[in-house]
């Protein structure tokens, strides 16, 4: 049962969150400017999954793409949280706290990752930058999990399957499960990421991340046949 010193401290928690964030989503285009004359004319603009550039661009491309991917995680930030407006669902305004965490957690990941492609192209250096990346996708990966298991029925986050959406006890259940697996699958991604190669953290993370999907599906729909919920 959530207490009234609980809530109290999630109010106070998720304004200091809606304060702080705004350093994070600026903090790129600040980190730009410091190191502009820092940054060589031709730089690498894409990578392969080895960390090896396959092309390369002007400079100023850097400031499109800053501008670009700060427009979405302001985006990402703004709009991620009010999604339980448009919900139908009765439980979906309880959401509305769990879903900013969330938001916070997705728009400091995208501002690490462009101070990361900053960074690269001032060192050149994508193979350790890269491994960075994936621990981030990580650590978002168990962020997202740990408050997986306390959100309520909606359309627009979770596991959302016919079997979760149909019965309150599916989705609390499968979400208690897929919760605990996001949480424990992403802190190892975060971990092996630091020991591995970039290519190999990522077939990592695509084998834990498939592994998750399948099982709380199938653990879905095992409820849902044990349950007998009708069509």
């Amino acid at each position: 049962m959530v207490t009234s010193n609980q809530i109290k401290k999630e109010i106070i928690m998720d304004k200091f969150l809606k304060r702080v964030i705004w350093l994070f989503i600026i903090g790129p285009a600040v980190y730009l400017t410091i190191v502009w004359n820092s940054i060589p004319e031709t730089i690498a603009m894409h990578f392969n999954l080895k960390g090896e550039p396959d092309r390369y661009g002007n400079k100023n491309e850097l400031i499109t793409m800053t501008i670009i991917l700060t427009a979405v995680n302001i985006a990402v930030y703004l709009l991620l949280p009010q999604v339980y407006r448009i919900d139908p669902k009765r439980y979906a305004a309880e959401n509305k706290s769990r879903l900013h965490r969330i938001a916070f957690a997705a728009s400091v990941f995208i501002a690490a990752v462009l101070c990361l492609l900053i960074y690269t192209s001032v060192h050149e250096n994508i193979k350790t930058s890269g491994r960075f990346i994936t621990v981030g996708l990580g650590l978002l990966f168990a962020v997202i999990g740990n408050y997986m298991h306390n959100i309520k029925p909606n359309y627009f986050a979770g596991i959302r399957l016919p079997w979760t959406l149909s019965n309150d006890e599916n989705w609390k259940k499968t979400h208690l499960l897929g919760g605990k697996l996001m949480f424990g699958g992403g802190l190892f991604i975060a971990v092996i990421s630091l020991f591995t190669s970039f290519l190999l953290s990522m077939i990592i993370l695509f084998v834990i991340f498939t592994l998750v999907l399948l099982i709380t599906c199938i653990y879905s729909y095992s409820l849902y046949k044990r349950l007998k919920v009708p069509d």
